[in-house]
């Protein structure tokens, strides 16, 4: 087995790292599904991907996580990135980079249908009213 091979080891600010993407390309699909002009596009996706929305969308997929997804989504809530967005609290940056390092974790780890599952919940819990 390669060093750091185990998706389990790695680091969070790594599975964060890829799971950015993964969310991010999650999301577009979503959006270019539902039609659009490129410009409406982005700036949906900007306000979807943005550290607060992200953050929103943490506390209300916990229920649907396992325990080792809860575990590696604690560990990206815990991890001390080297910068954080201008546009969000500390709170919801560390909050979307838990949500960032599961859907990494997900995807290294062979499970893309649970990321997308997860995604397709977090979806509909932004359309859902708040408790």
């Amino acid at each position: 087995m390669e060093p750091n091979s185990d998706p389990r080891r790695r680091s969070p600010l790594a599975l964060a790292f890829v799971g950015d993407g993964v969310y991010d390309l999650l999301l577009r699909e979503r959006l270019f599904r539902g039609g659009g002009r490129p410009a409406e596009l982005h700036a949906q996706k900007a306000a979807l991907a943005s550290a607060a929305a992200q953050a929103e969308i943490t506390d209300r997929l916990l229920p649907l996580l396992t325990d080792e997804a809860r575990e590696i989504y604690r560990r990206g809530r815990g991890a001390k990135p080297p910068h954080m967005a201008r546009t969000a609290t500390a709170a919801q940056y560390h909050e979307a980079t838990a949500l960032e390092a599961l859907f990494g974790f997900l995807y290294v780890s062979g499970r893309r249908e649970r990321a997308r599952e997860l995604f397709a919940a977090a979806m509909r819990l932004t359309d859902a009213p708040h408790p």
